[in-house]
Order: C-alpha cells, then sequence, then structure tokens
C-alpha cells in the first residue's frame, strides 16, 4: 500500500472545506483515511486557514508518503517545507 497525503473534500456547495488527510492513493477521494493531518478553508471572511500539524507531515513524508501538488502548494503558502 502506497499512502498519499491530499485533500478530502467536505462542505456545500460553494462553500468547501476540506482536511489534509493520509490515504492508499489508490482510495476514492471520500475514502477511507488512515491519518488526519490538518485541514484548509479556502472560503474564510478574512483569510484563508491553514492548519496542519508538521511533526505528523514529515515523519509521513519519511515513512514514504506521496503529497499531492496541491497540498504541496498549501503547505507552501505557509513556509514550510518538506
Amino acid at each position: 500500500m502506497s499512502a498519499a497525503i491530499r485533500l478530502k473534500k467536505f462542505g456545500t456547495k460553494k462553500r468547501p472545506y476540506y482536511r489534509i488527510v493520509v490515504m492508499d492513493k489508490r482510495s476514492a477521494r471520500n475514502g477511507k483515511t488512515i491519518e488526519e493531518l490538518g485541514f484548509y478553508h479556502p472560503i474564510d471572511a478574512e483569510e484563508q486557514q491553514i492548519s496542519f500539524d508538521a511533526d505528523k507531515m514529515r515523519s509521513w513524508v519519511q515513512n514514504g508518503a506521496i503529497v499531492s501538488d496541491t497540498v504541496r502548494s498549501i503547505l507552501n503558502r505557509k513556509n514550510f517545507s518538506l
């Protein structure tokens, strides 16, 4: 099983929010997760909210998890490098 760090979509039409999760890379977008690492709210009154556990993120990447391009760009906004 190869793991991927990617987004899982929640919310309603035109009001999405996402959780940053670790999943089997072959599973569906809203399938079963292995672990939740954080969240991302793209629509907010003031600014976008991004929160994640940096230690868990580094641990998963060191164990071979693949980071999706979208999650990588979100992490770059917070000046977090893997």
